[in-house]
């Protein structure tokens, strides 16, 4: 640390300090507001001089030394909030004298000694303490405090926040605590030395909504009683001493069912016995953590797929099926257990795993290829099981993946090179004698050498090939025009499903020649290189605009193409255009894209690109980058498609003609088509750069390049820019943060928050963003105007965005597992 740059700071202080004092000797009613300013030093003792000061926030600086106990002096102060710095010493006694303070805030210092006994009219806690009459928020969280809180402390009847988390705090909780401290909603004392029993008393506390002593030294099992705290959110006794070992100590697990708005249950690491009854199925639906680790016998119960909302599971016993339809689990930690048989392949429906702990059971068979879609796992452990079969590759593809460990199975073939086993220090292999190949540090043998597979299988795994080889009399019903006689109620069933079914078996060849009007050129809108595609009015009750393929049934393959694209129109039932742009009816109003999910497809598509222009034989240009040819599966997994306008791009030779151009007869989208193409510039890859940028910024802004609204030298790219970074909040899709502002709601809260004070604070019905979404949002759209920018050399390469794309995704996931870890 820089002493000369903090003894400046420390004379700063002094100066403002005397400035305040001279400036103000009088004013009634004042705060000292310096949080988060990147201050150091220590607080002077005429800080005692501003007497007038009702509220003192040092938030987050790197204030150090003792905090003087001429703070005493202050008798208005109501607001102390010294939190998250490196203040050291004991807590002055003197405090006592600041008989208004209302909130004392001294979370993550260096505190030691005891709560001194006068705080509560503040002795290792201060005994003094309790003469605090009026104090309300007590948080001490985070600092190297000993001995026992004052008993003083709980008969503060206007206390309704107490945390003393992670300190050495012993002694046991008062059995009338619920009873003196009746307004108590926040009682966490995690991560200290306390001993005894939970007080039956707290049932009391009706308020109460956290109630969290993890890492104690608990004893006896959960009052039934506490099932009356029906506003309680959090009930956490992680690694106590809870339970007697027999069956009958989770028995409190039924009452618990009246708790409705619980969202977190930790009762991992203790003593309970028995099995886990079947009742945990009625649990808050709200309930999304759950641990549960103990001495259990017996299987799962089935049930346990009833929480759906789970996203944190820590359990033992057999693992059940029904484990698939917990969609929202983060975490699966089911190590050190006697589980058998295959890995459930419906753990792959569990898109939010980001940790799964399998180690040291009795698994066999292969890793199911259905976990391809857990793209977001950062931690997989299956070592010491039965496993075997070959290492999947999709497993090189998980670039969230930090640590891999299938040491100790009986896994054959070659280890993969790509991804996190080019690193051999993330990864893990022992004892698979059967194992070759893989990156030198592994030193495994060489494996013997086969035909390896086309590199066009890859690609038909994430990217859709041509969607140009279709003879489809009706391929997309995109717009319904009725008669303006027709009534609305007739215009509703023209659009139903079965209506339009029908309408596809009746067309005849003489309809569609008419609608196409003789497949003239003035009907043309794109031709590839297996048919053309004509623009068709149908006829009848009503017009319907339809889209006419006619195939060439000269060119070799067609008809196998027709075919693939049949099937492939069967699985991929939307676009990205249909959940971008819902129509207004209450049908699609439904369709909102996330901004997770948002940044998954453009990482799916990103891959999509860099797959195409570097990994293929040749390099293929899609030149039609655009929404509606982007096709999402049923697990929201993004594919390019509509290759009609594709291009191969042959590598340049000694020979100079090699190089192919091809701009001659060049179609794409309006507002997607890069503007070298526009002044007869070649096709290359930065074309399809460009294109990516301007659907980057689609996404995440939910306008349309066409919009209205941009015109007058204004396009979406220059809109972005002069909106950013001060106003992205100004231009972006609010949608996405529907589903993300139940875990995102702190609203530009210091992200070291502990999630206590949070459930307080969540009275804001209004969606709230952090400032470090909004950080995330702003690369998100500085990676789309780098890839939209003029000149196509300033535009980032495919290899680059798929880079930095990933590093968002990986820092927002860090970011709301963060959350997540407050909250548990």
């Amino acid at each position: 640390m820089d002493r000369t740059s903090d003894k400046a700071d420390g004379q700063a202080i002094n100066m403002l300090l005397l400035v305040l004092h001279v400036a103000h000797p009088v004013k009634q009613s004042s705060v000292l507001d310096l949080a988060a300013k990147k201050l150091t030093g220590s607080i002077p003792p005429s800080i005692g001089n501003l007497t007038y000061l009702t509220g003192i926030n040092l938030r987050n600086n790197s204030f150090y030394g003792e905090i003087p106990q001429e703070v005493g002096r202050l008798q208005h102060l109501q607001h102390l909030n010294l939190s998250w710095n490196s203040f050291g010493g004991k807590l002055p006694t003197n405090l006592s004298y600041c008989t208004q303070l209302r909130v004392l805030e001294v979370t993550a210092n260096e505190l030691v000694g005891k709560i001194p006994d006068h705080l509560s009219s503040l002795s290792n806690v201060p005994s003094e303490l309790g003469r605090l009459s009026t104090l309300g928020f007590f948080q001490l969280y985070g600092n190297n405090l000993s001995g026992t809180i004052p008993p003083l402390i709980y008969n503060i009847s206007s206390i309704y926040y107490i945390s003393v988390t992670q300190n050495q705090l012993h002694g046991s909780l008062p059995p009338d605590v619920g009873l003196t401290l009746p307004n108590l909603q926040i009682f966490a004392g995690g991560v200290n030395s306390f001993t005894g029993t939970i007080p039956v008393s707290l049932s009391n506390a009706s308020q109460l909504r956290l109630l969290d002593f993890a890492q104690n030294g608990l004893t006896g099992t959960v009052p039934q009683n506490l099932a009356s705290l029906q506003g309680l959110v959090r009930l956490k006794f992680d690694q106590n001493r809870l339970g007697n070992g027999k069956d009958g100590d989770l028995n409190f697990l039924s009452f618990l069912s009246n708790c409705t708005n619980l969202e977190v249950l930790g009762l991992a690491q203790n003593n309970f016995g028995g099995v886990l009854p079947s009742s945990i199925a009625n649990l808050s639906t709200q309930l999304n953590i759950l641990t549960m680790d103990n001495h259990l016998g017996g299987p799962l119960p089935d049930v346990l797929g009833k929480l759906q909302n789970l996203e944190g599971l820590e359990l033992n016993g057999a693992l059940p099926f029904e484990v698939g339809k917990l969609k929202n689990l983060a975490k699966l930690d089911l190590s050190e257990n006697r589980l058998s048989g295959e890995i459930p392949t419906t753990l792959g429906t569990c898109l939010s795993l980001e940790h799964l702990s399998l180690e040291g059971n009795s698994f066999e068979g292969a890793i199911p290829q259905s976990l391809e879609t857990l793209r977001g796992l950062e931690e997989i452990d299956l070592s010491r099981n039965n496993l075997s079969g070959h290492i999947p590759k999709f497993l090189s593809r998980f670039l969230s993946l930090k640590h891999l460990n299938i040491s100790y199975n009986d896994f054959e073939g070659e280890v993969p090179s790509e991804g996190i086993f080019a690193n051999a220090s993330k990864i893990s292999i022992f004892a698979n004698d059967k194992l070759c190949g893989g990156v030198q540090e592994l030193h495994l043998p060489t494996c013997s050498r086969k035909n390896p597979h086309s590199s066009r299988t890859l690609l038909a795994i994430k990217v859709v090939i041509p969607i140009t080889s279709i003879v489809i009399f009706v391929f997309v019903l995109l717009y319904f025009f009725p008669p303006c006689s027709t009534v609305k109620k007739s215009r509703e069933s023209a659009l139903t499903p079965s209506s339009f079914e029908d309408r596809q078996l009746r067309i005849s060849y003489a309809e569609l020649l008419e609608s196409t009007n003789g497949f003239s050129e003035n009907n043309l809108i794109g031709s590839g290189s297996f048919g053309s595609v004509y623009k068709g009015v149908l006829s009848g009750n009503g017009a319907i605009i339809v889209a006419v393929k006619v195939l060439n049934l000269q060119r070799q393959g067609a008809s196998k193409i027709f075919i693939d694209e049949c099937n492939c129109f069967e699985k991929y039932k939307s676009s990205l255009d249909q959940w971008l742009h819902p129509k207004n009816d209450e049908q699609h109003q439904s369709k909102r894209l996330s901004f997770i999910q948002r940044l998954n497809i453009a990482i799916d598509v990103s891959y999509a690109l860099e797959y195409l222009h570097h990994h293929c034989q040749s390099p293929i240009v899609h030149c039609d980058l655009k929404p509606s040819n982007i096709l999402l599966n049923e697990d929201m997994v993004a594919h390019v498609g509509d290759f009609g306008l594709a291009k191969f791009l042959f590598e340049a030779s000694n020979n100079p003609s090699k190089t192919q151009t091809l701009s001659i007869g060049l179609k794409g989208s309006i507002g997607y088509i890069p503007p070298e193409y526009g002044m007869g510039g070649q096709v290359s890859m930065m074309g399809d750069i460009y294109s990516y940028g301007i659907l980057l910024l689609e996404m995440f802004i939910g306008k349309r390049p066409t919009d209205e609204m941009f015109k007058d030298g204004i396009s979406i790219h220059k809109f972005t820019a002069m909106a950013l970074p001060e106003h992205v909040m100004d231009i972006v899709d609010p949608f996405m943060f529907f589903e993300e502002d139940e875990e995102d709601d702190d609203d530009e809260r210091n992200e070291h928050d502990i999630e206590e004070r949070e459930i307080i604070e969540e009275d804001d019905p209004h969606v709230n963003v952090s400032s470090e979404v909004k950080n995330f949002l702003t690369s998100v759209l500085q990676i789309g105007l780098s890839c939209s920018t003029t000149s196509p050399d300033e535009r980032m390469p495919t290899n680059v965005v798929v880079n930095e794309m990933n590093a968002i995704r990986d820092g927002f996931l860090k970011f709301k597992k963060g959350n997540r870890r407050k909250l548990s």
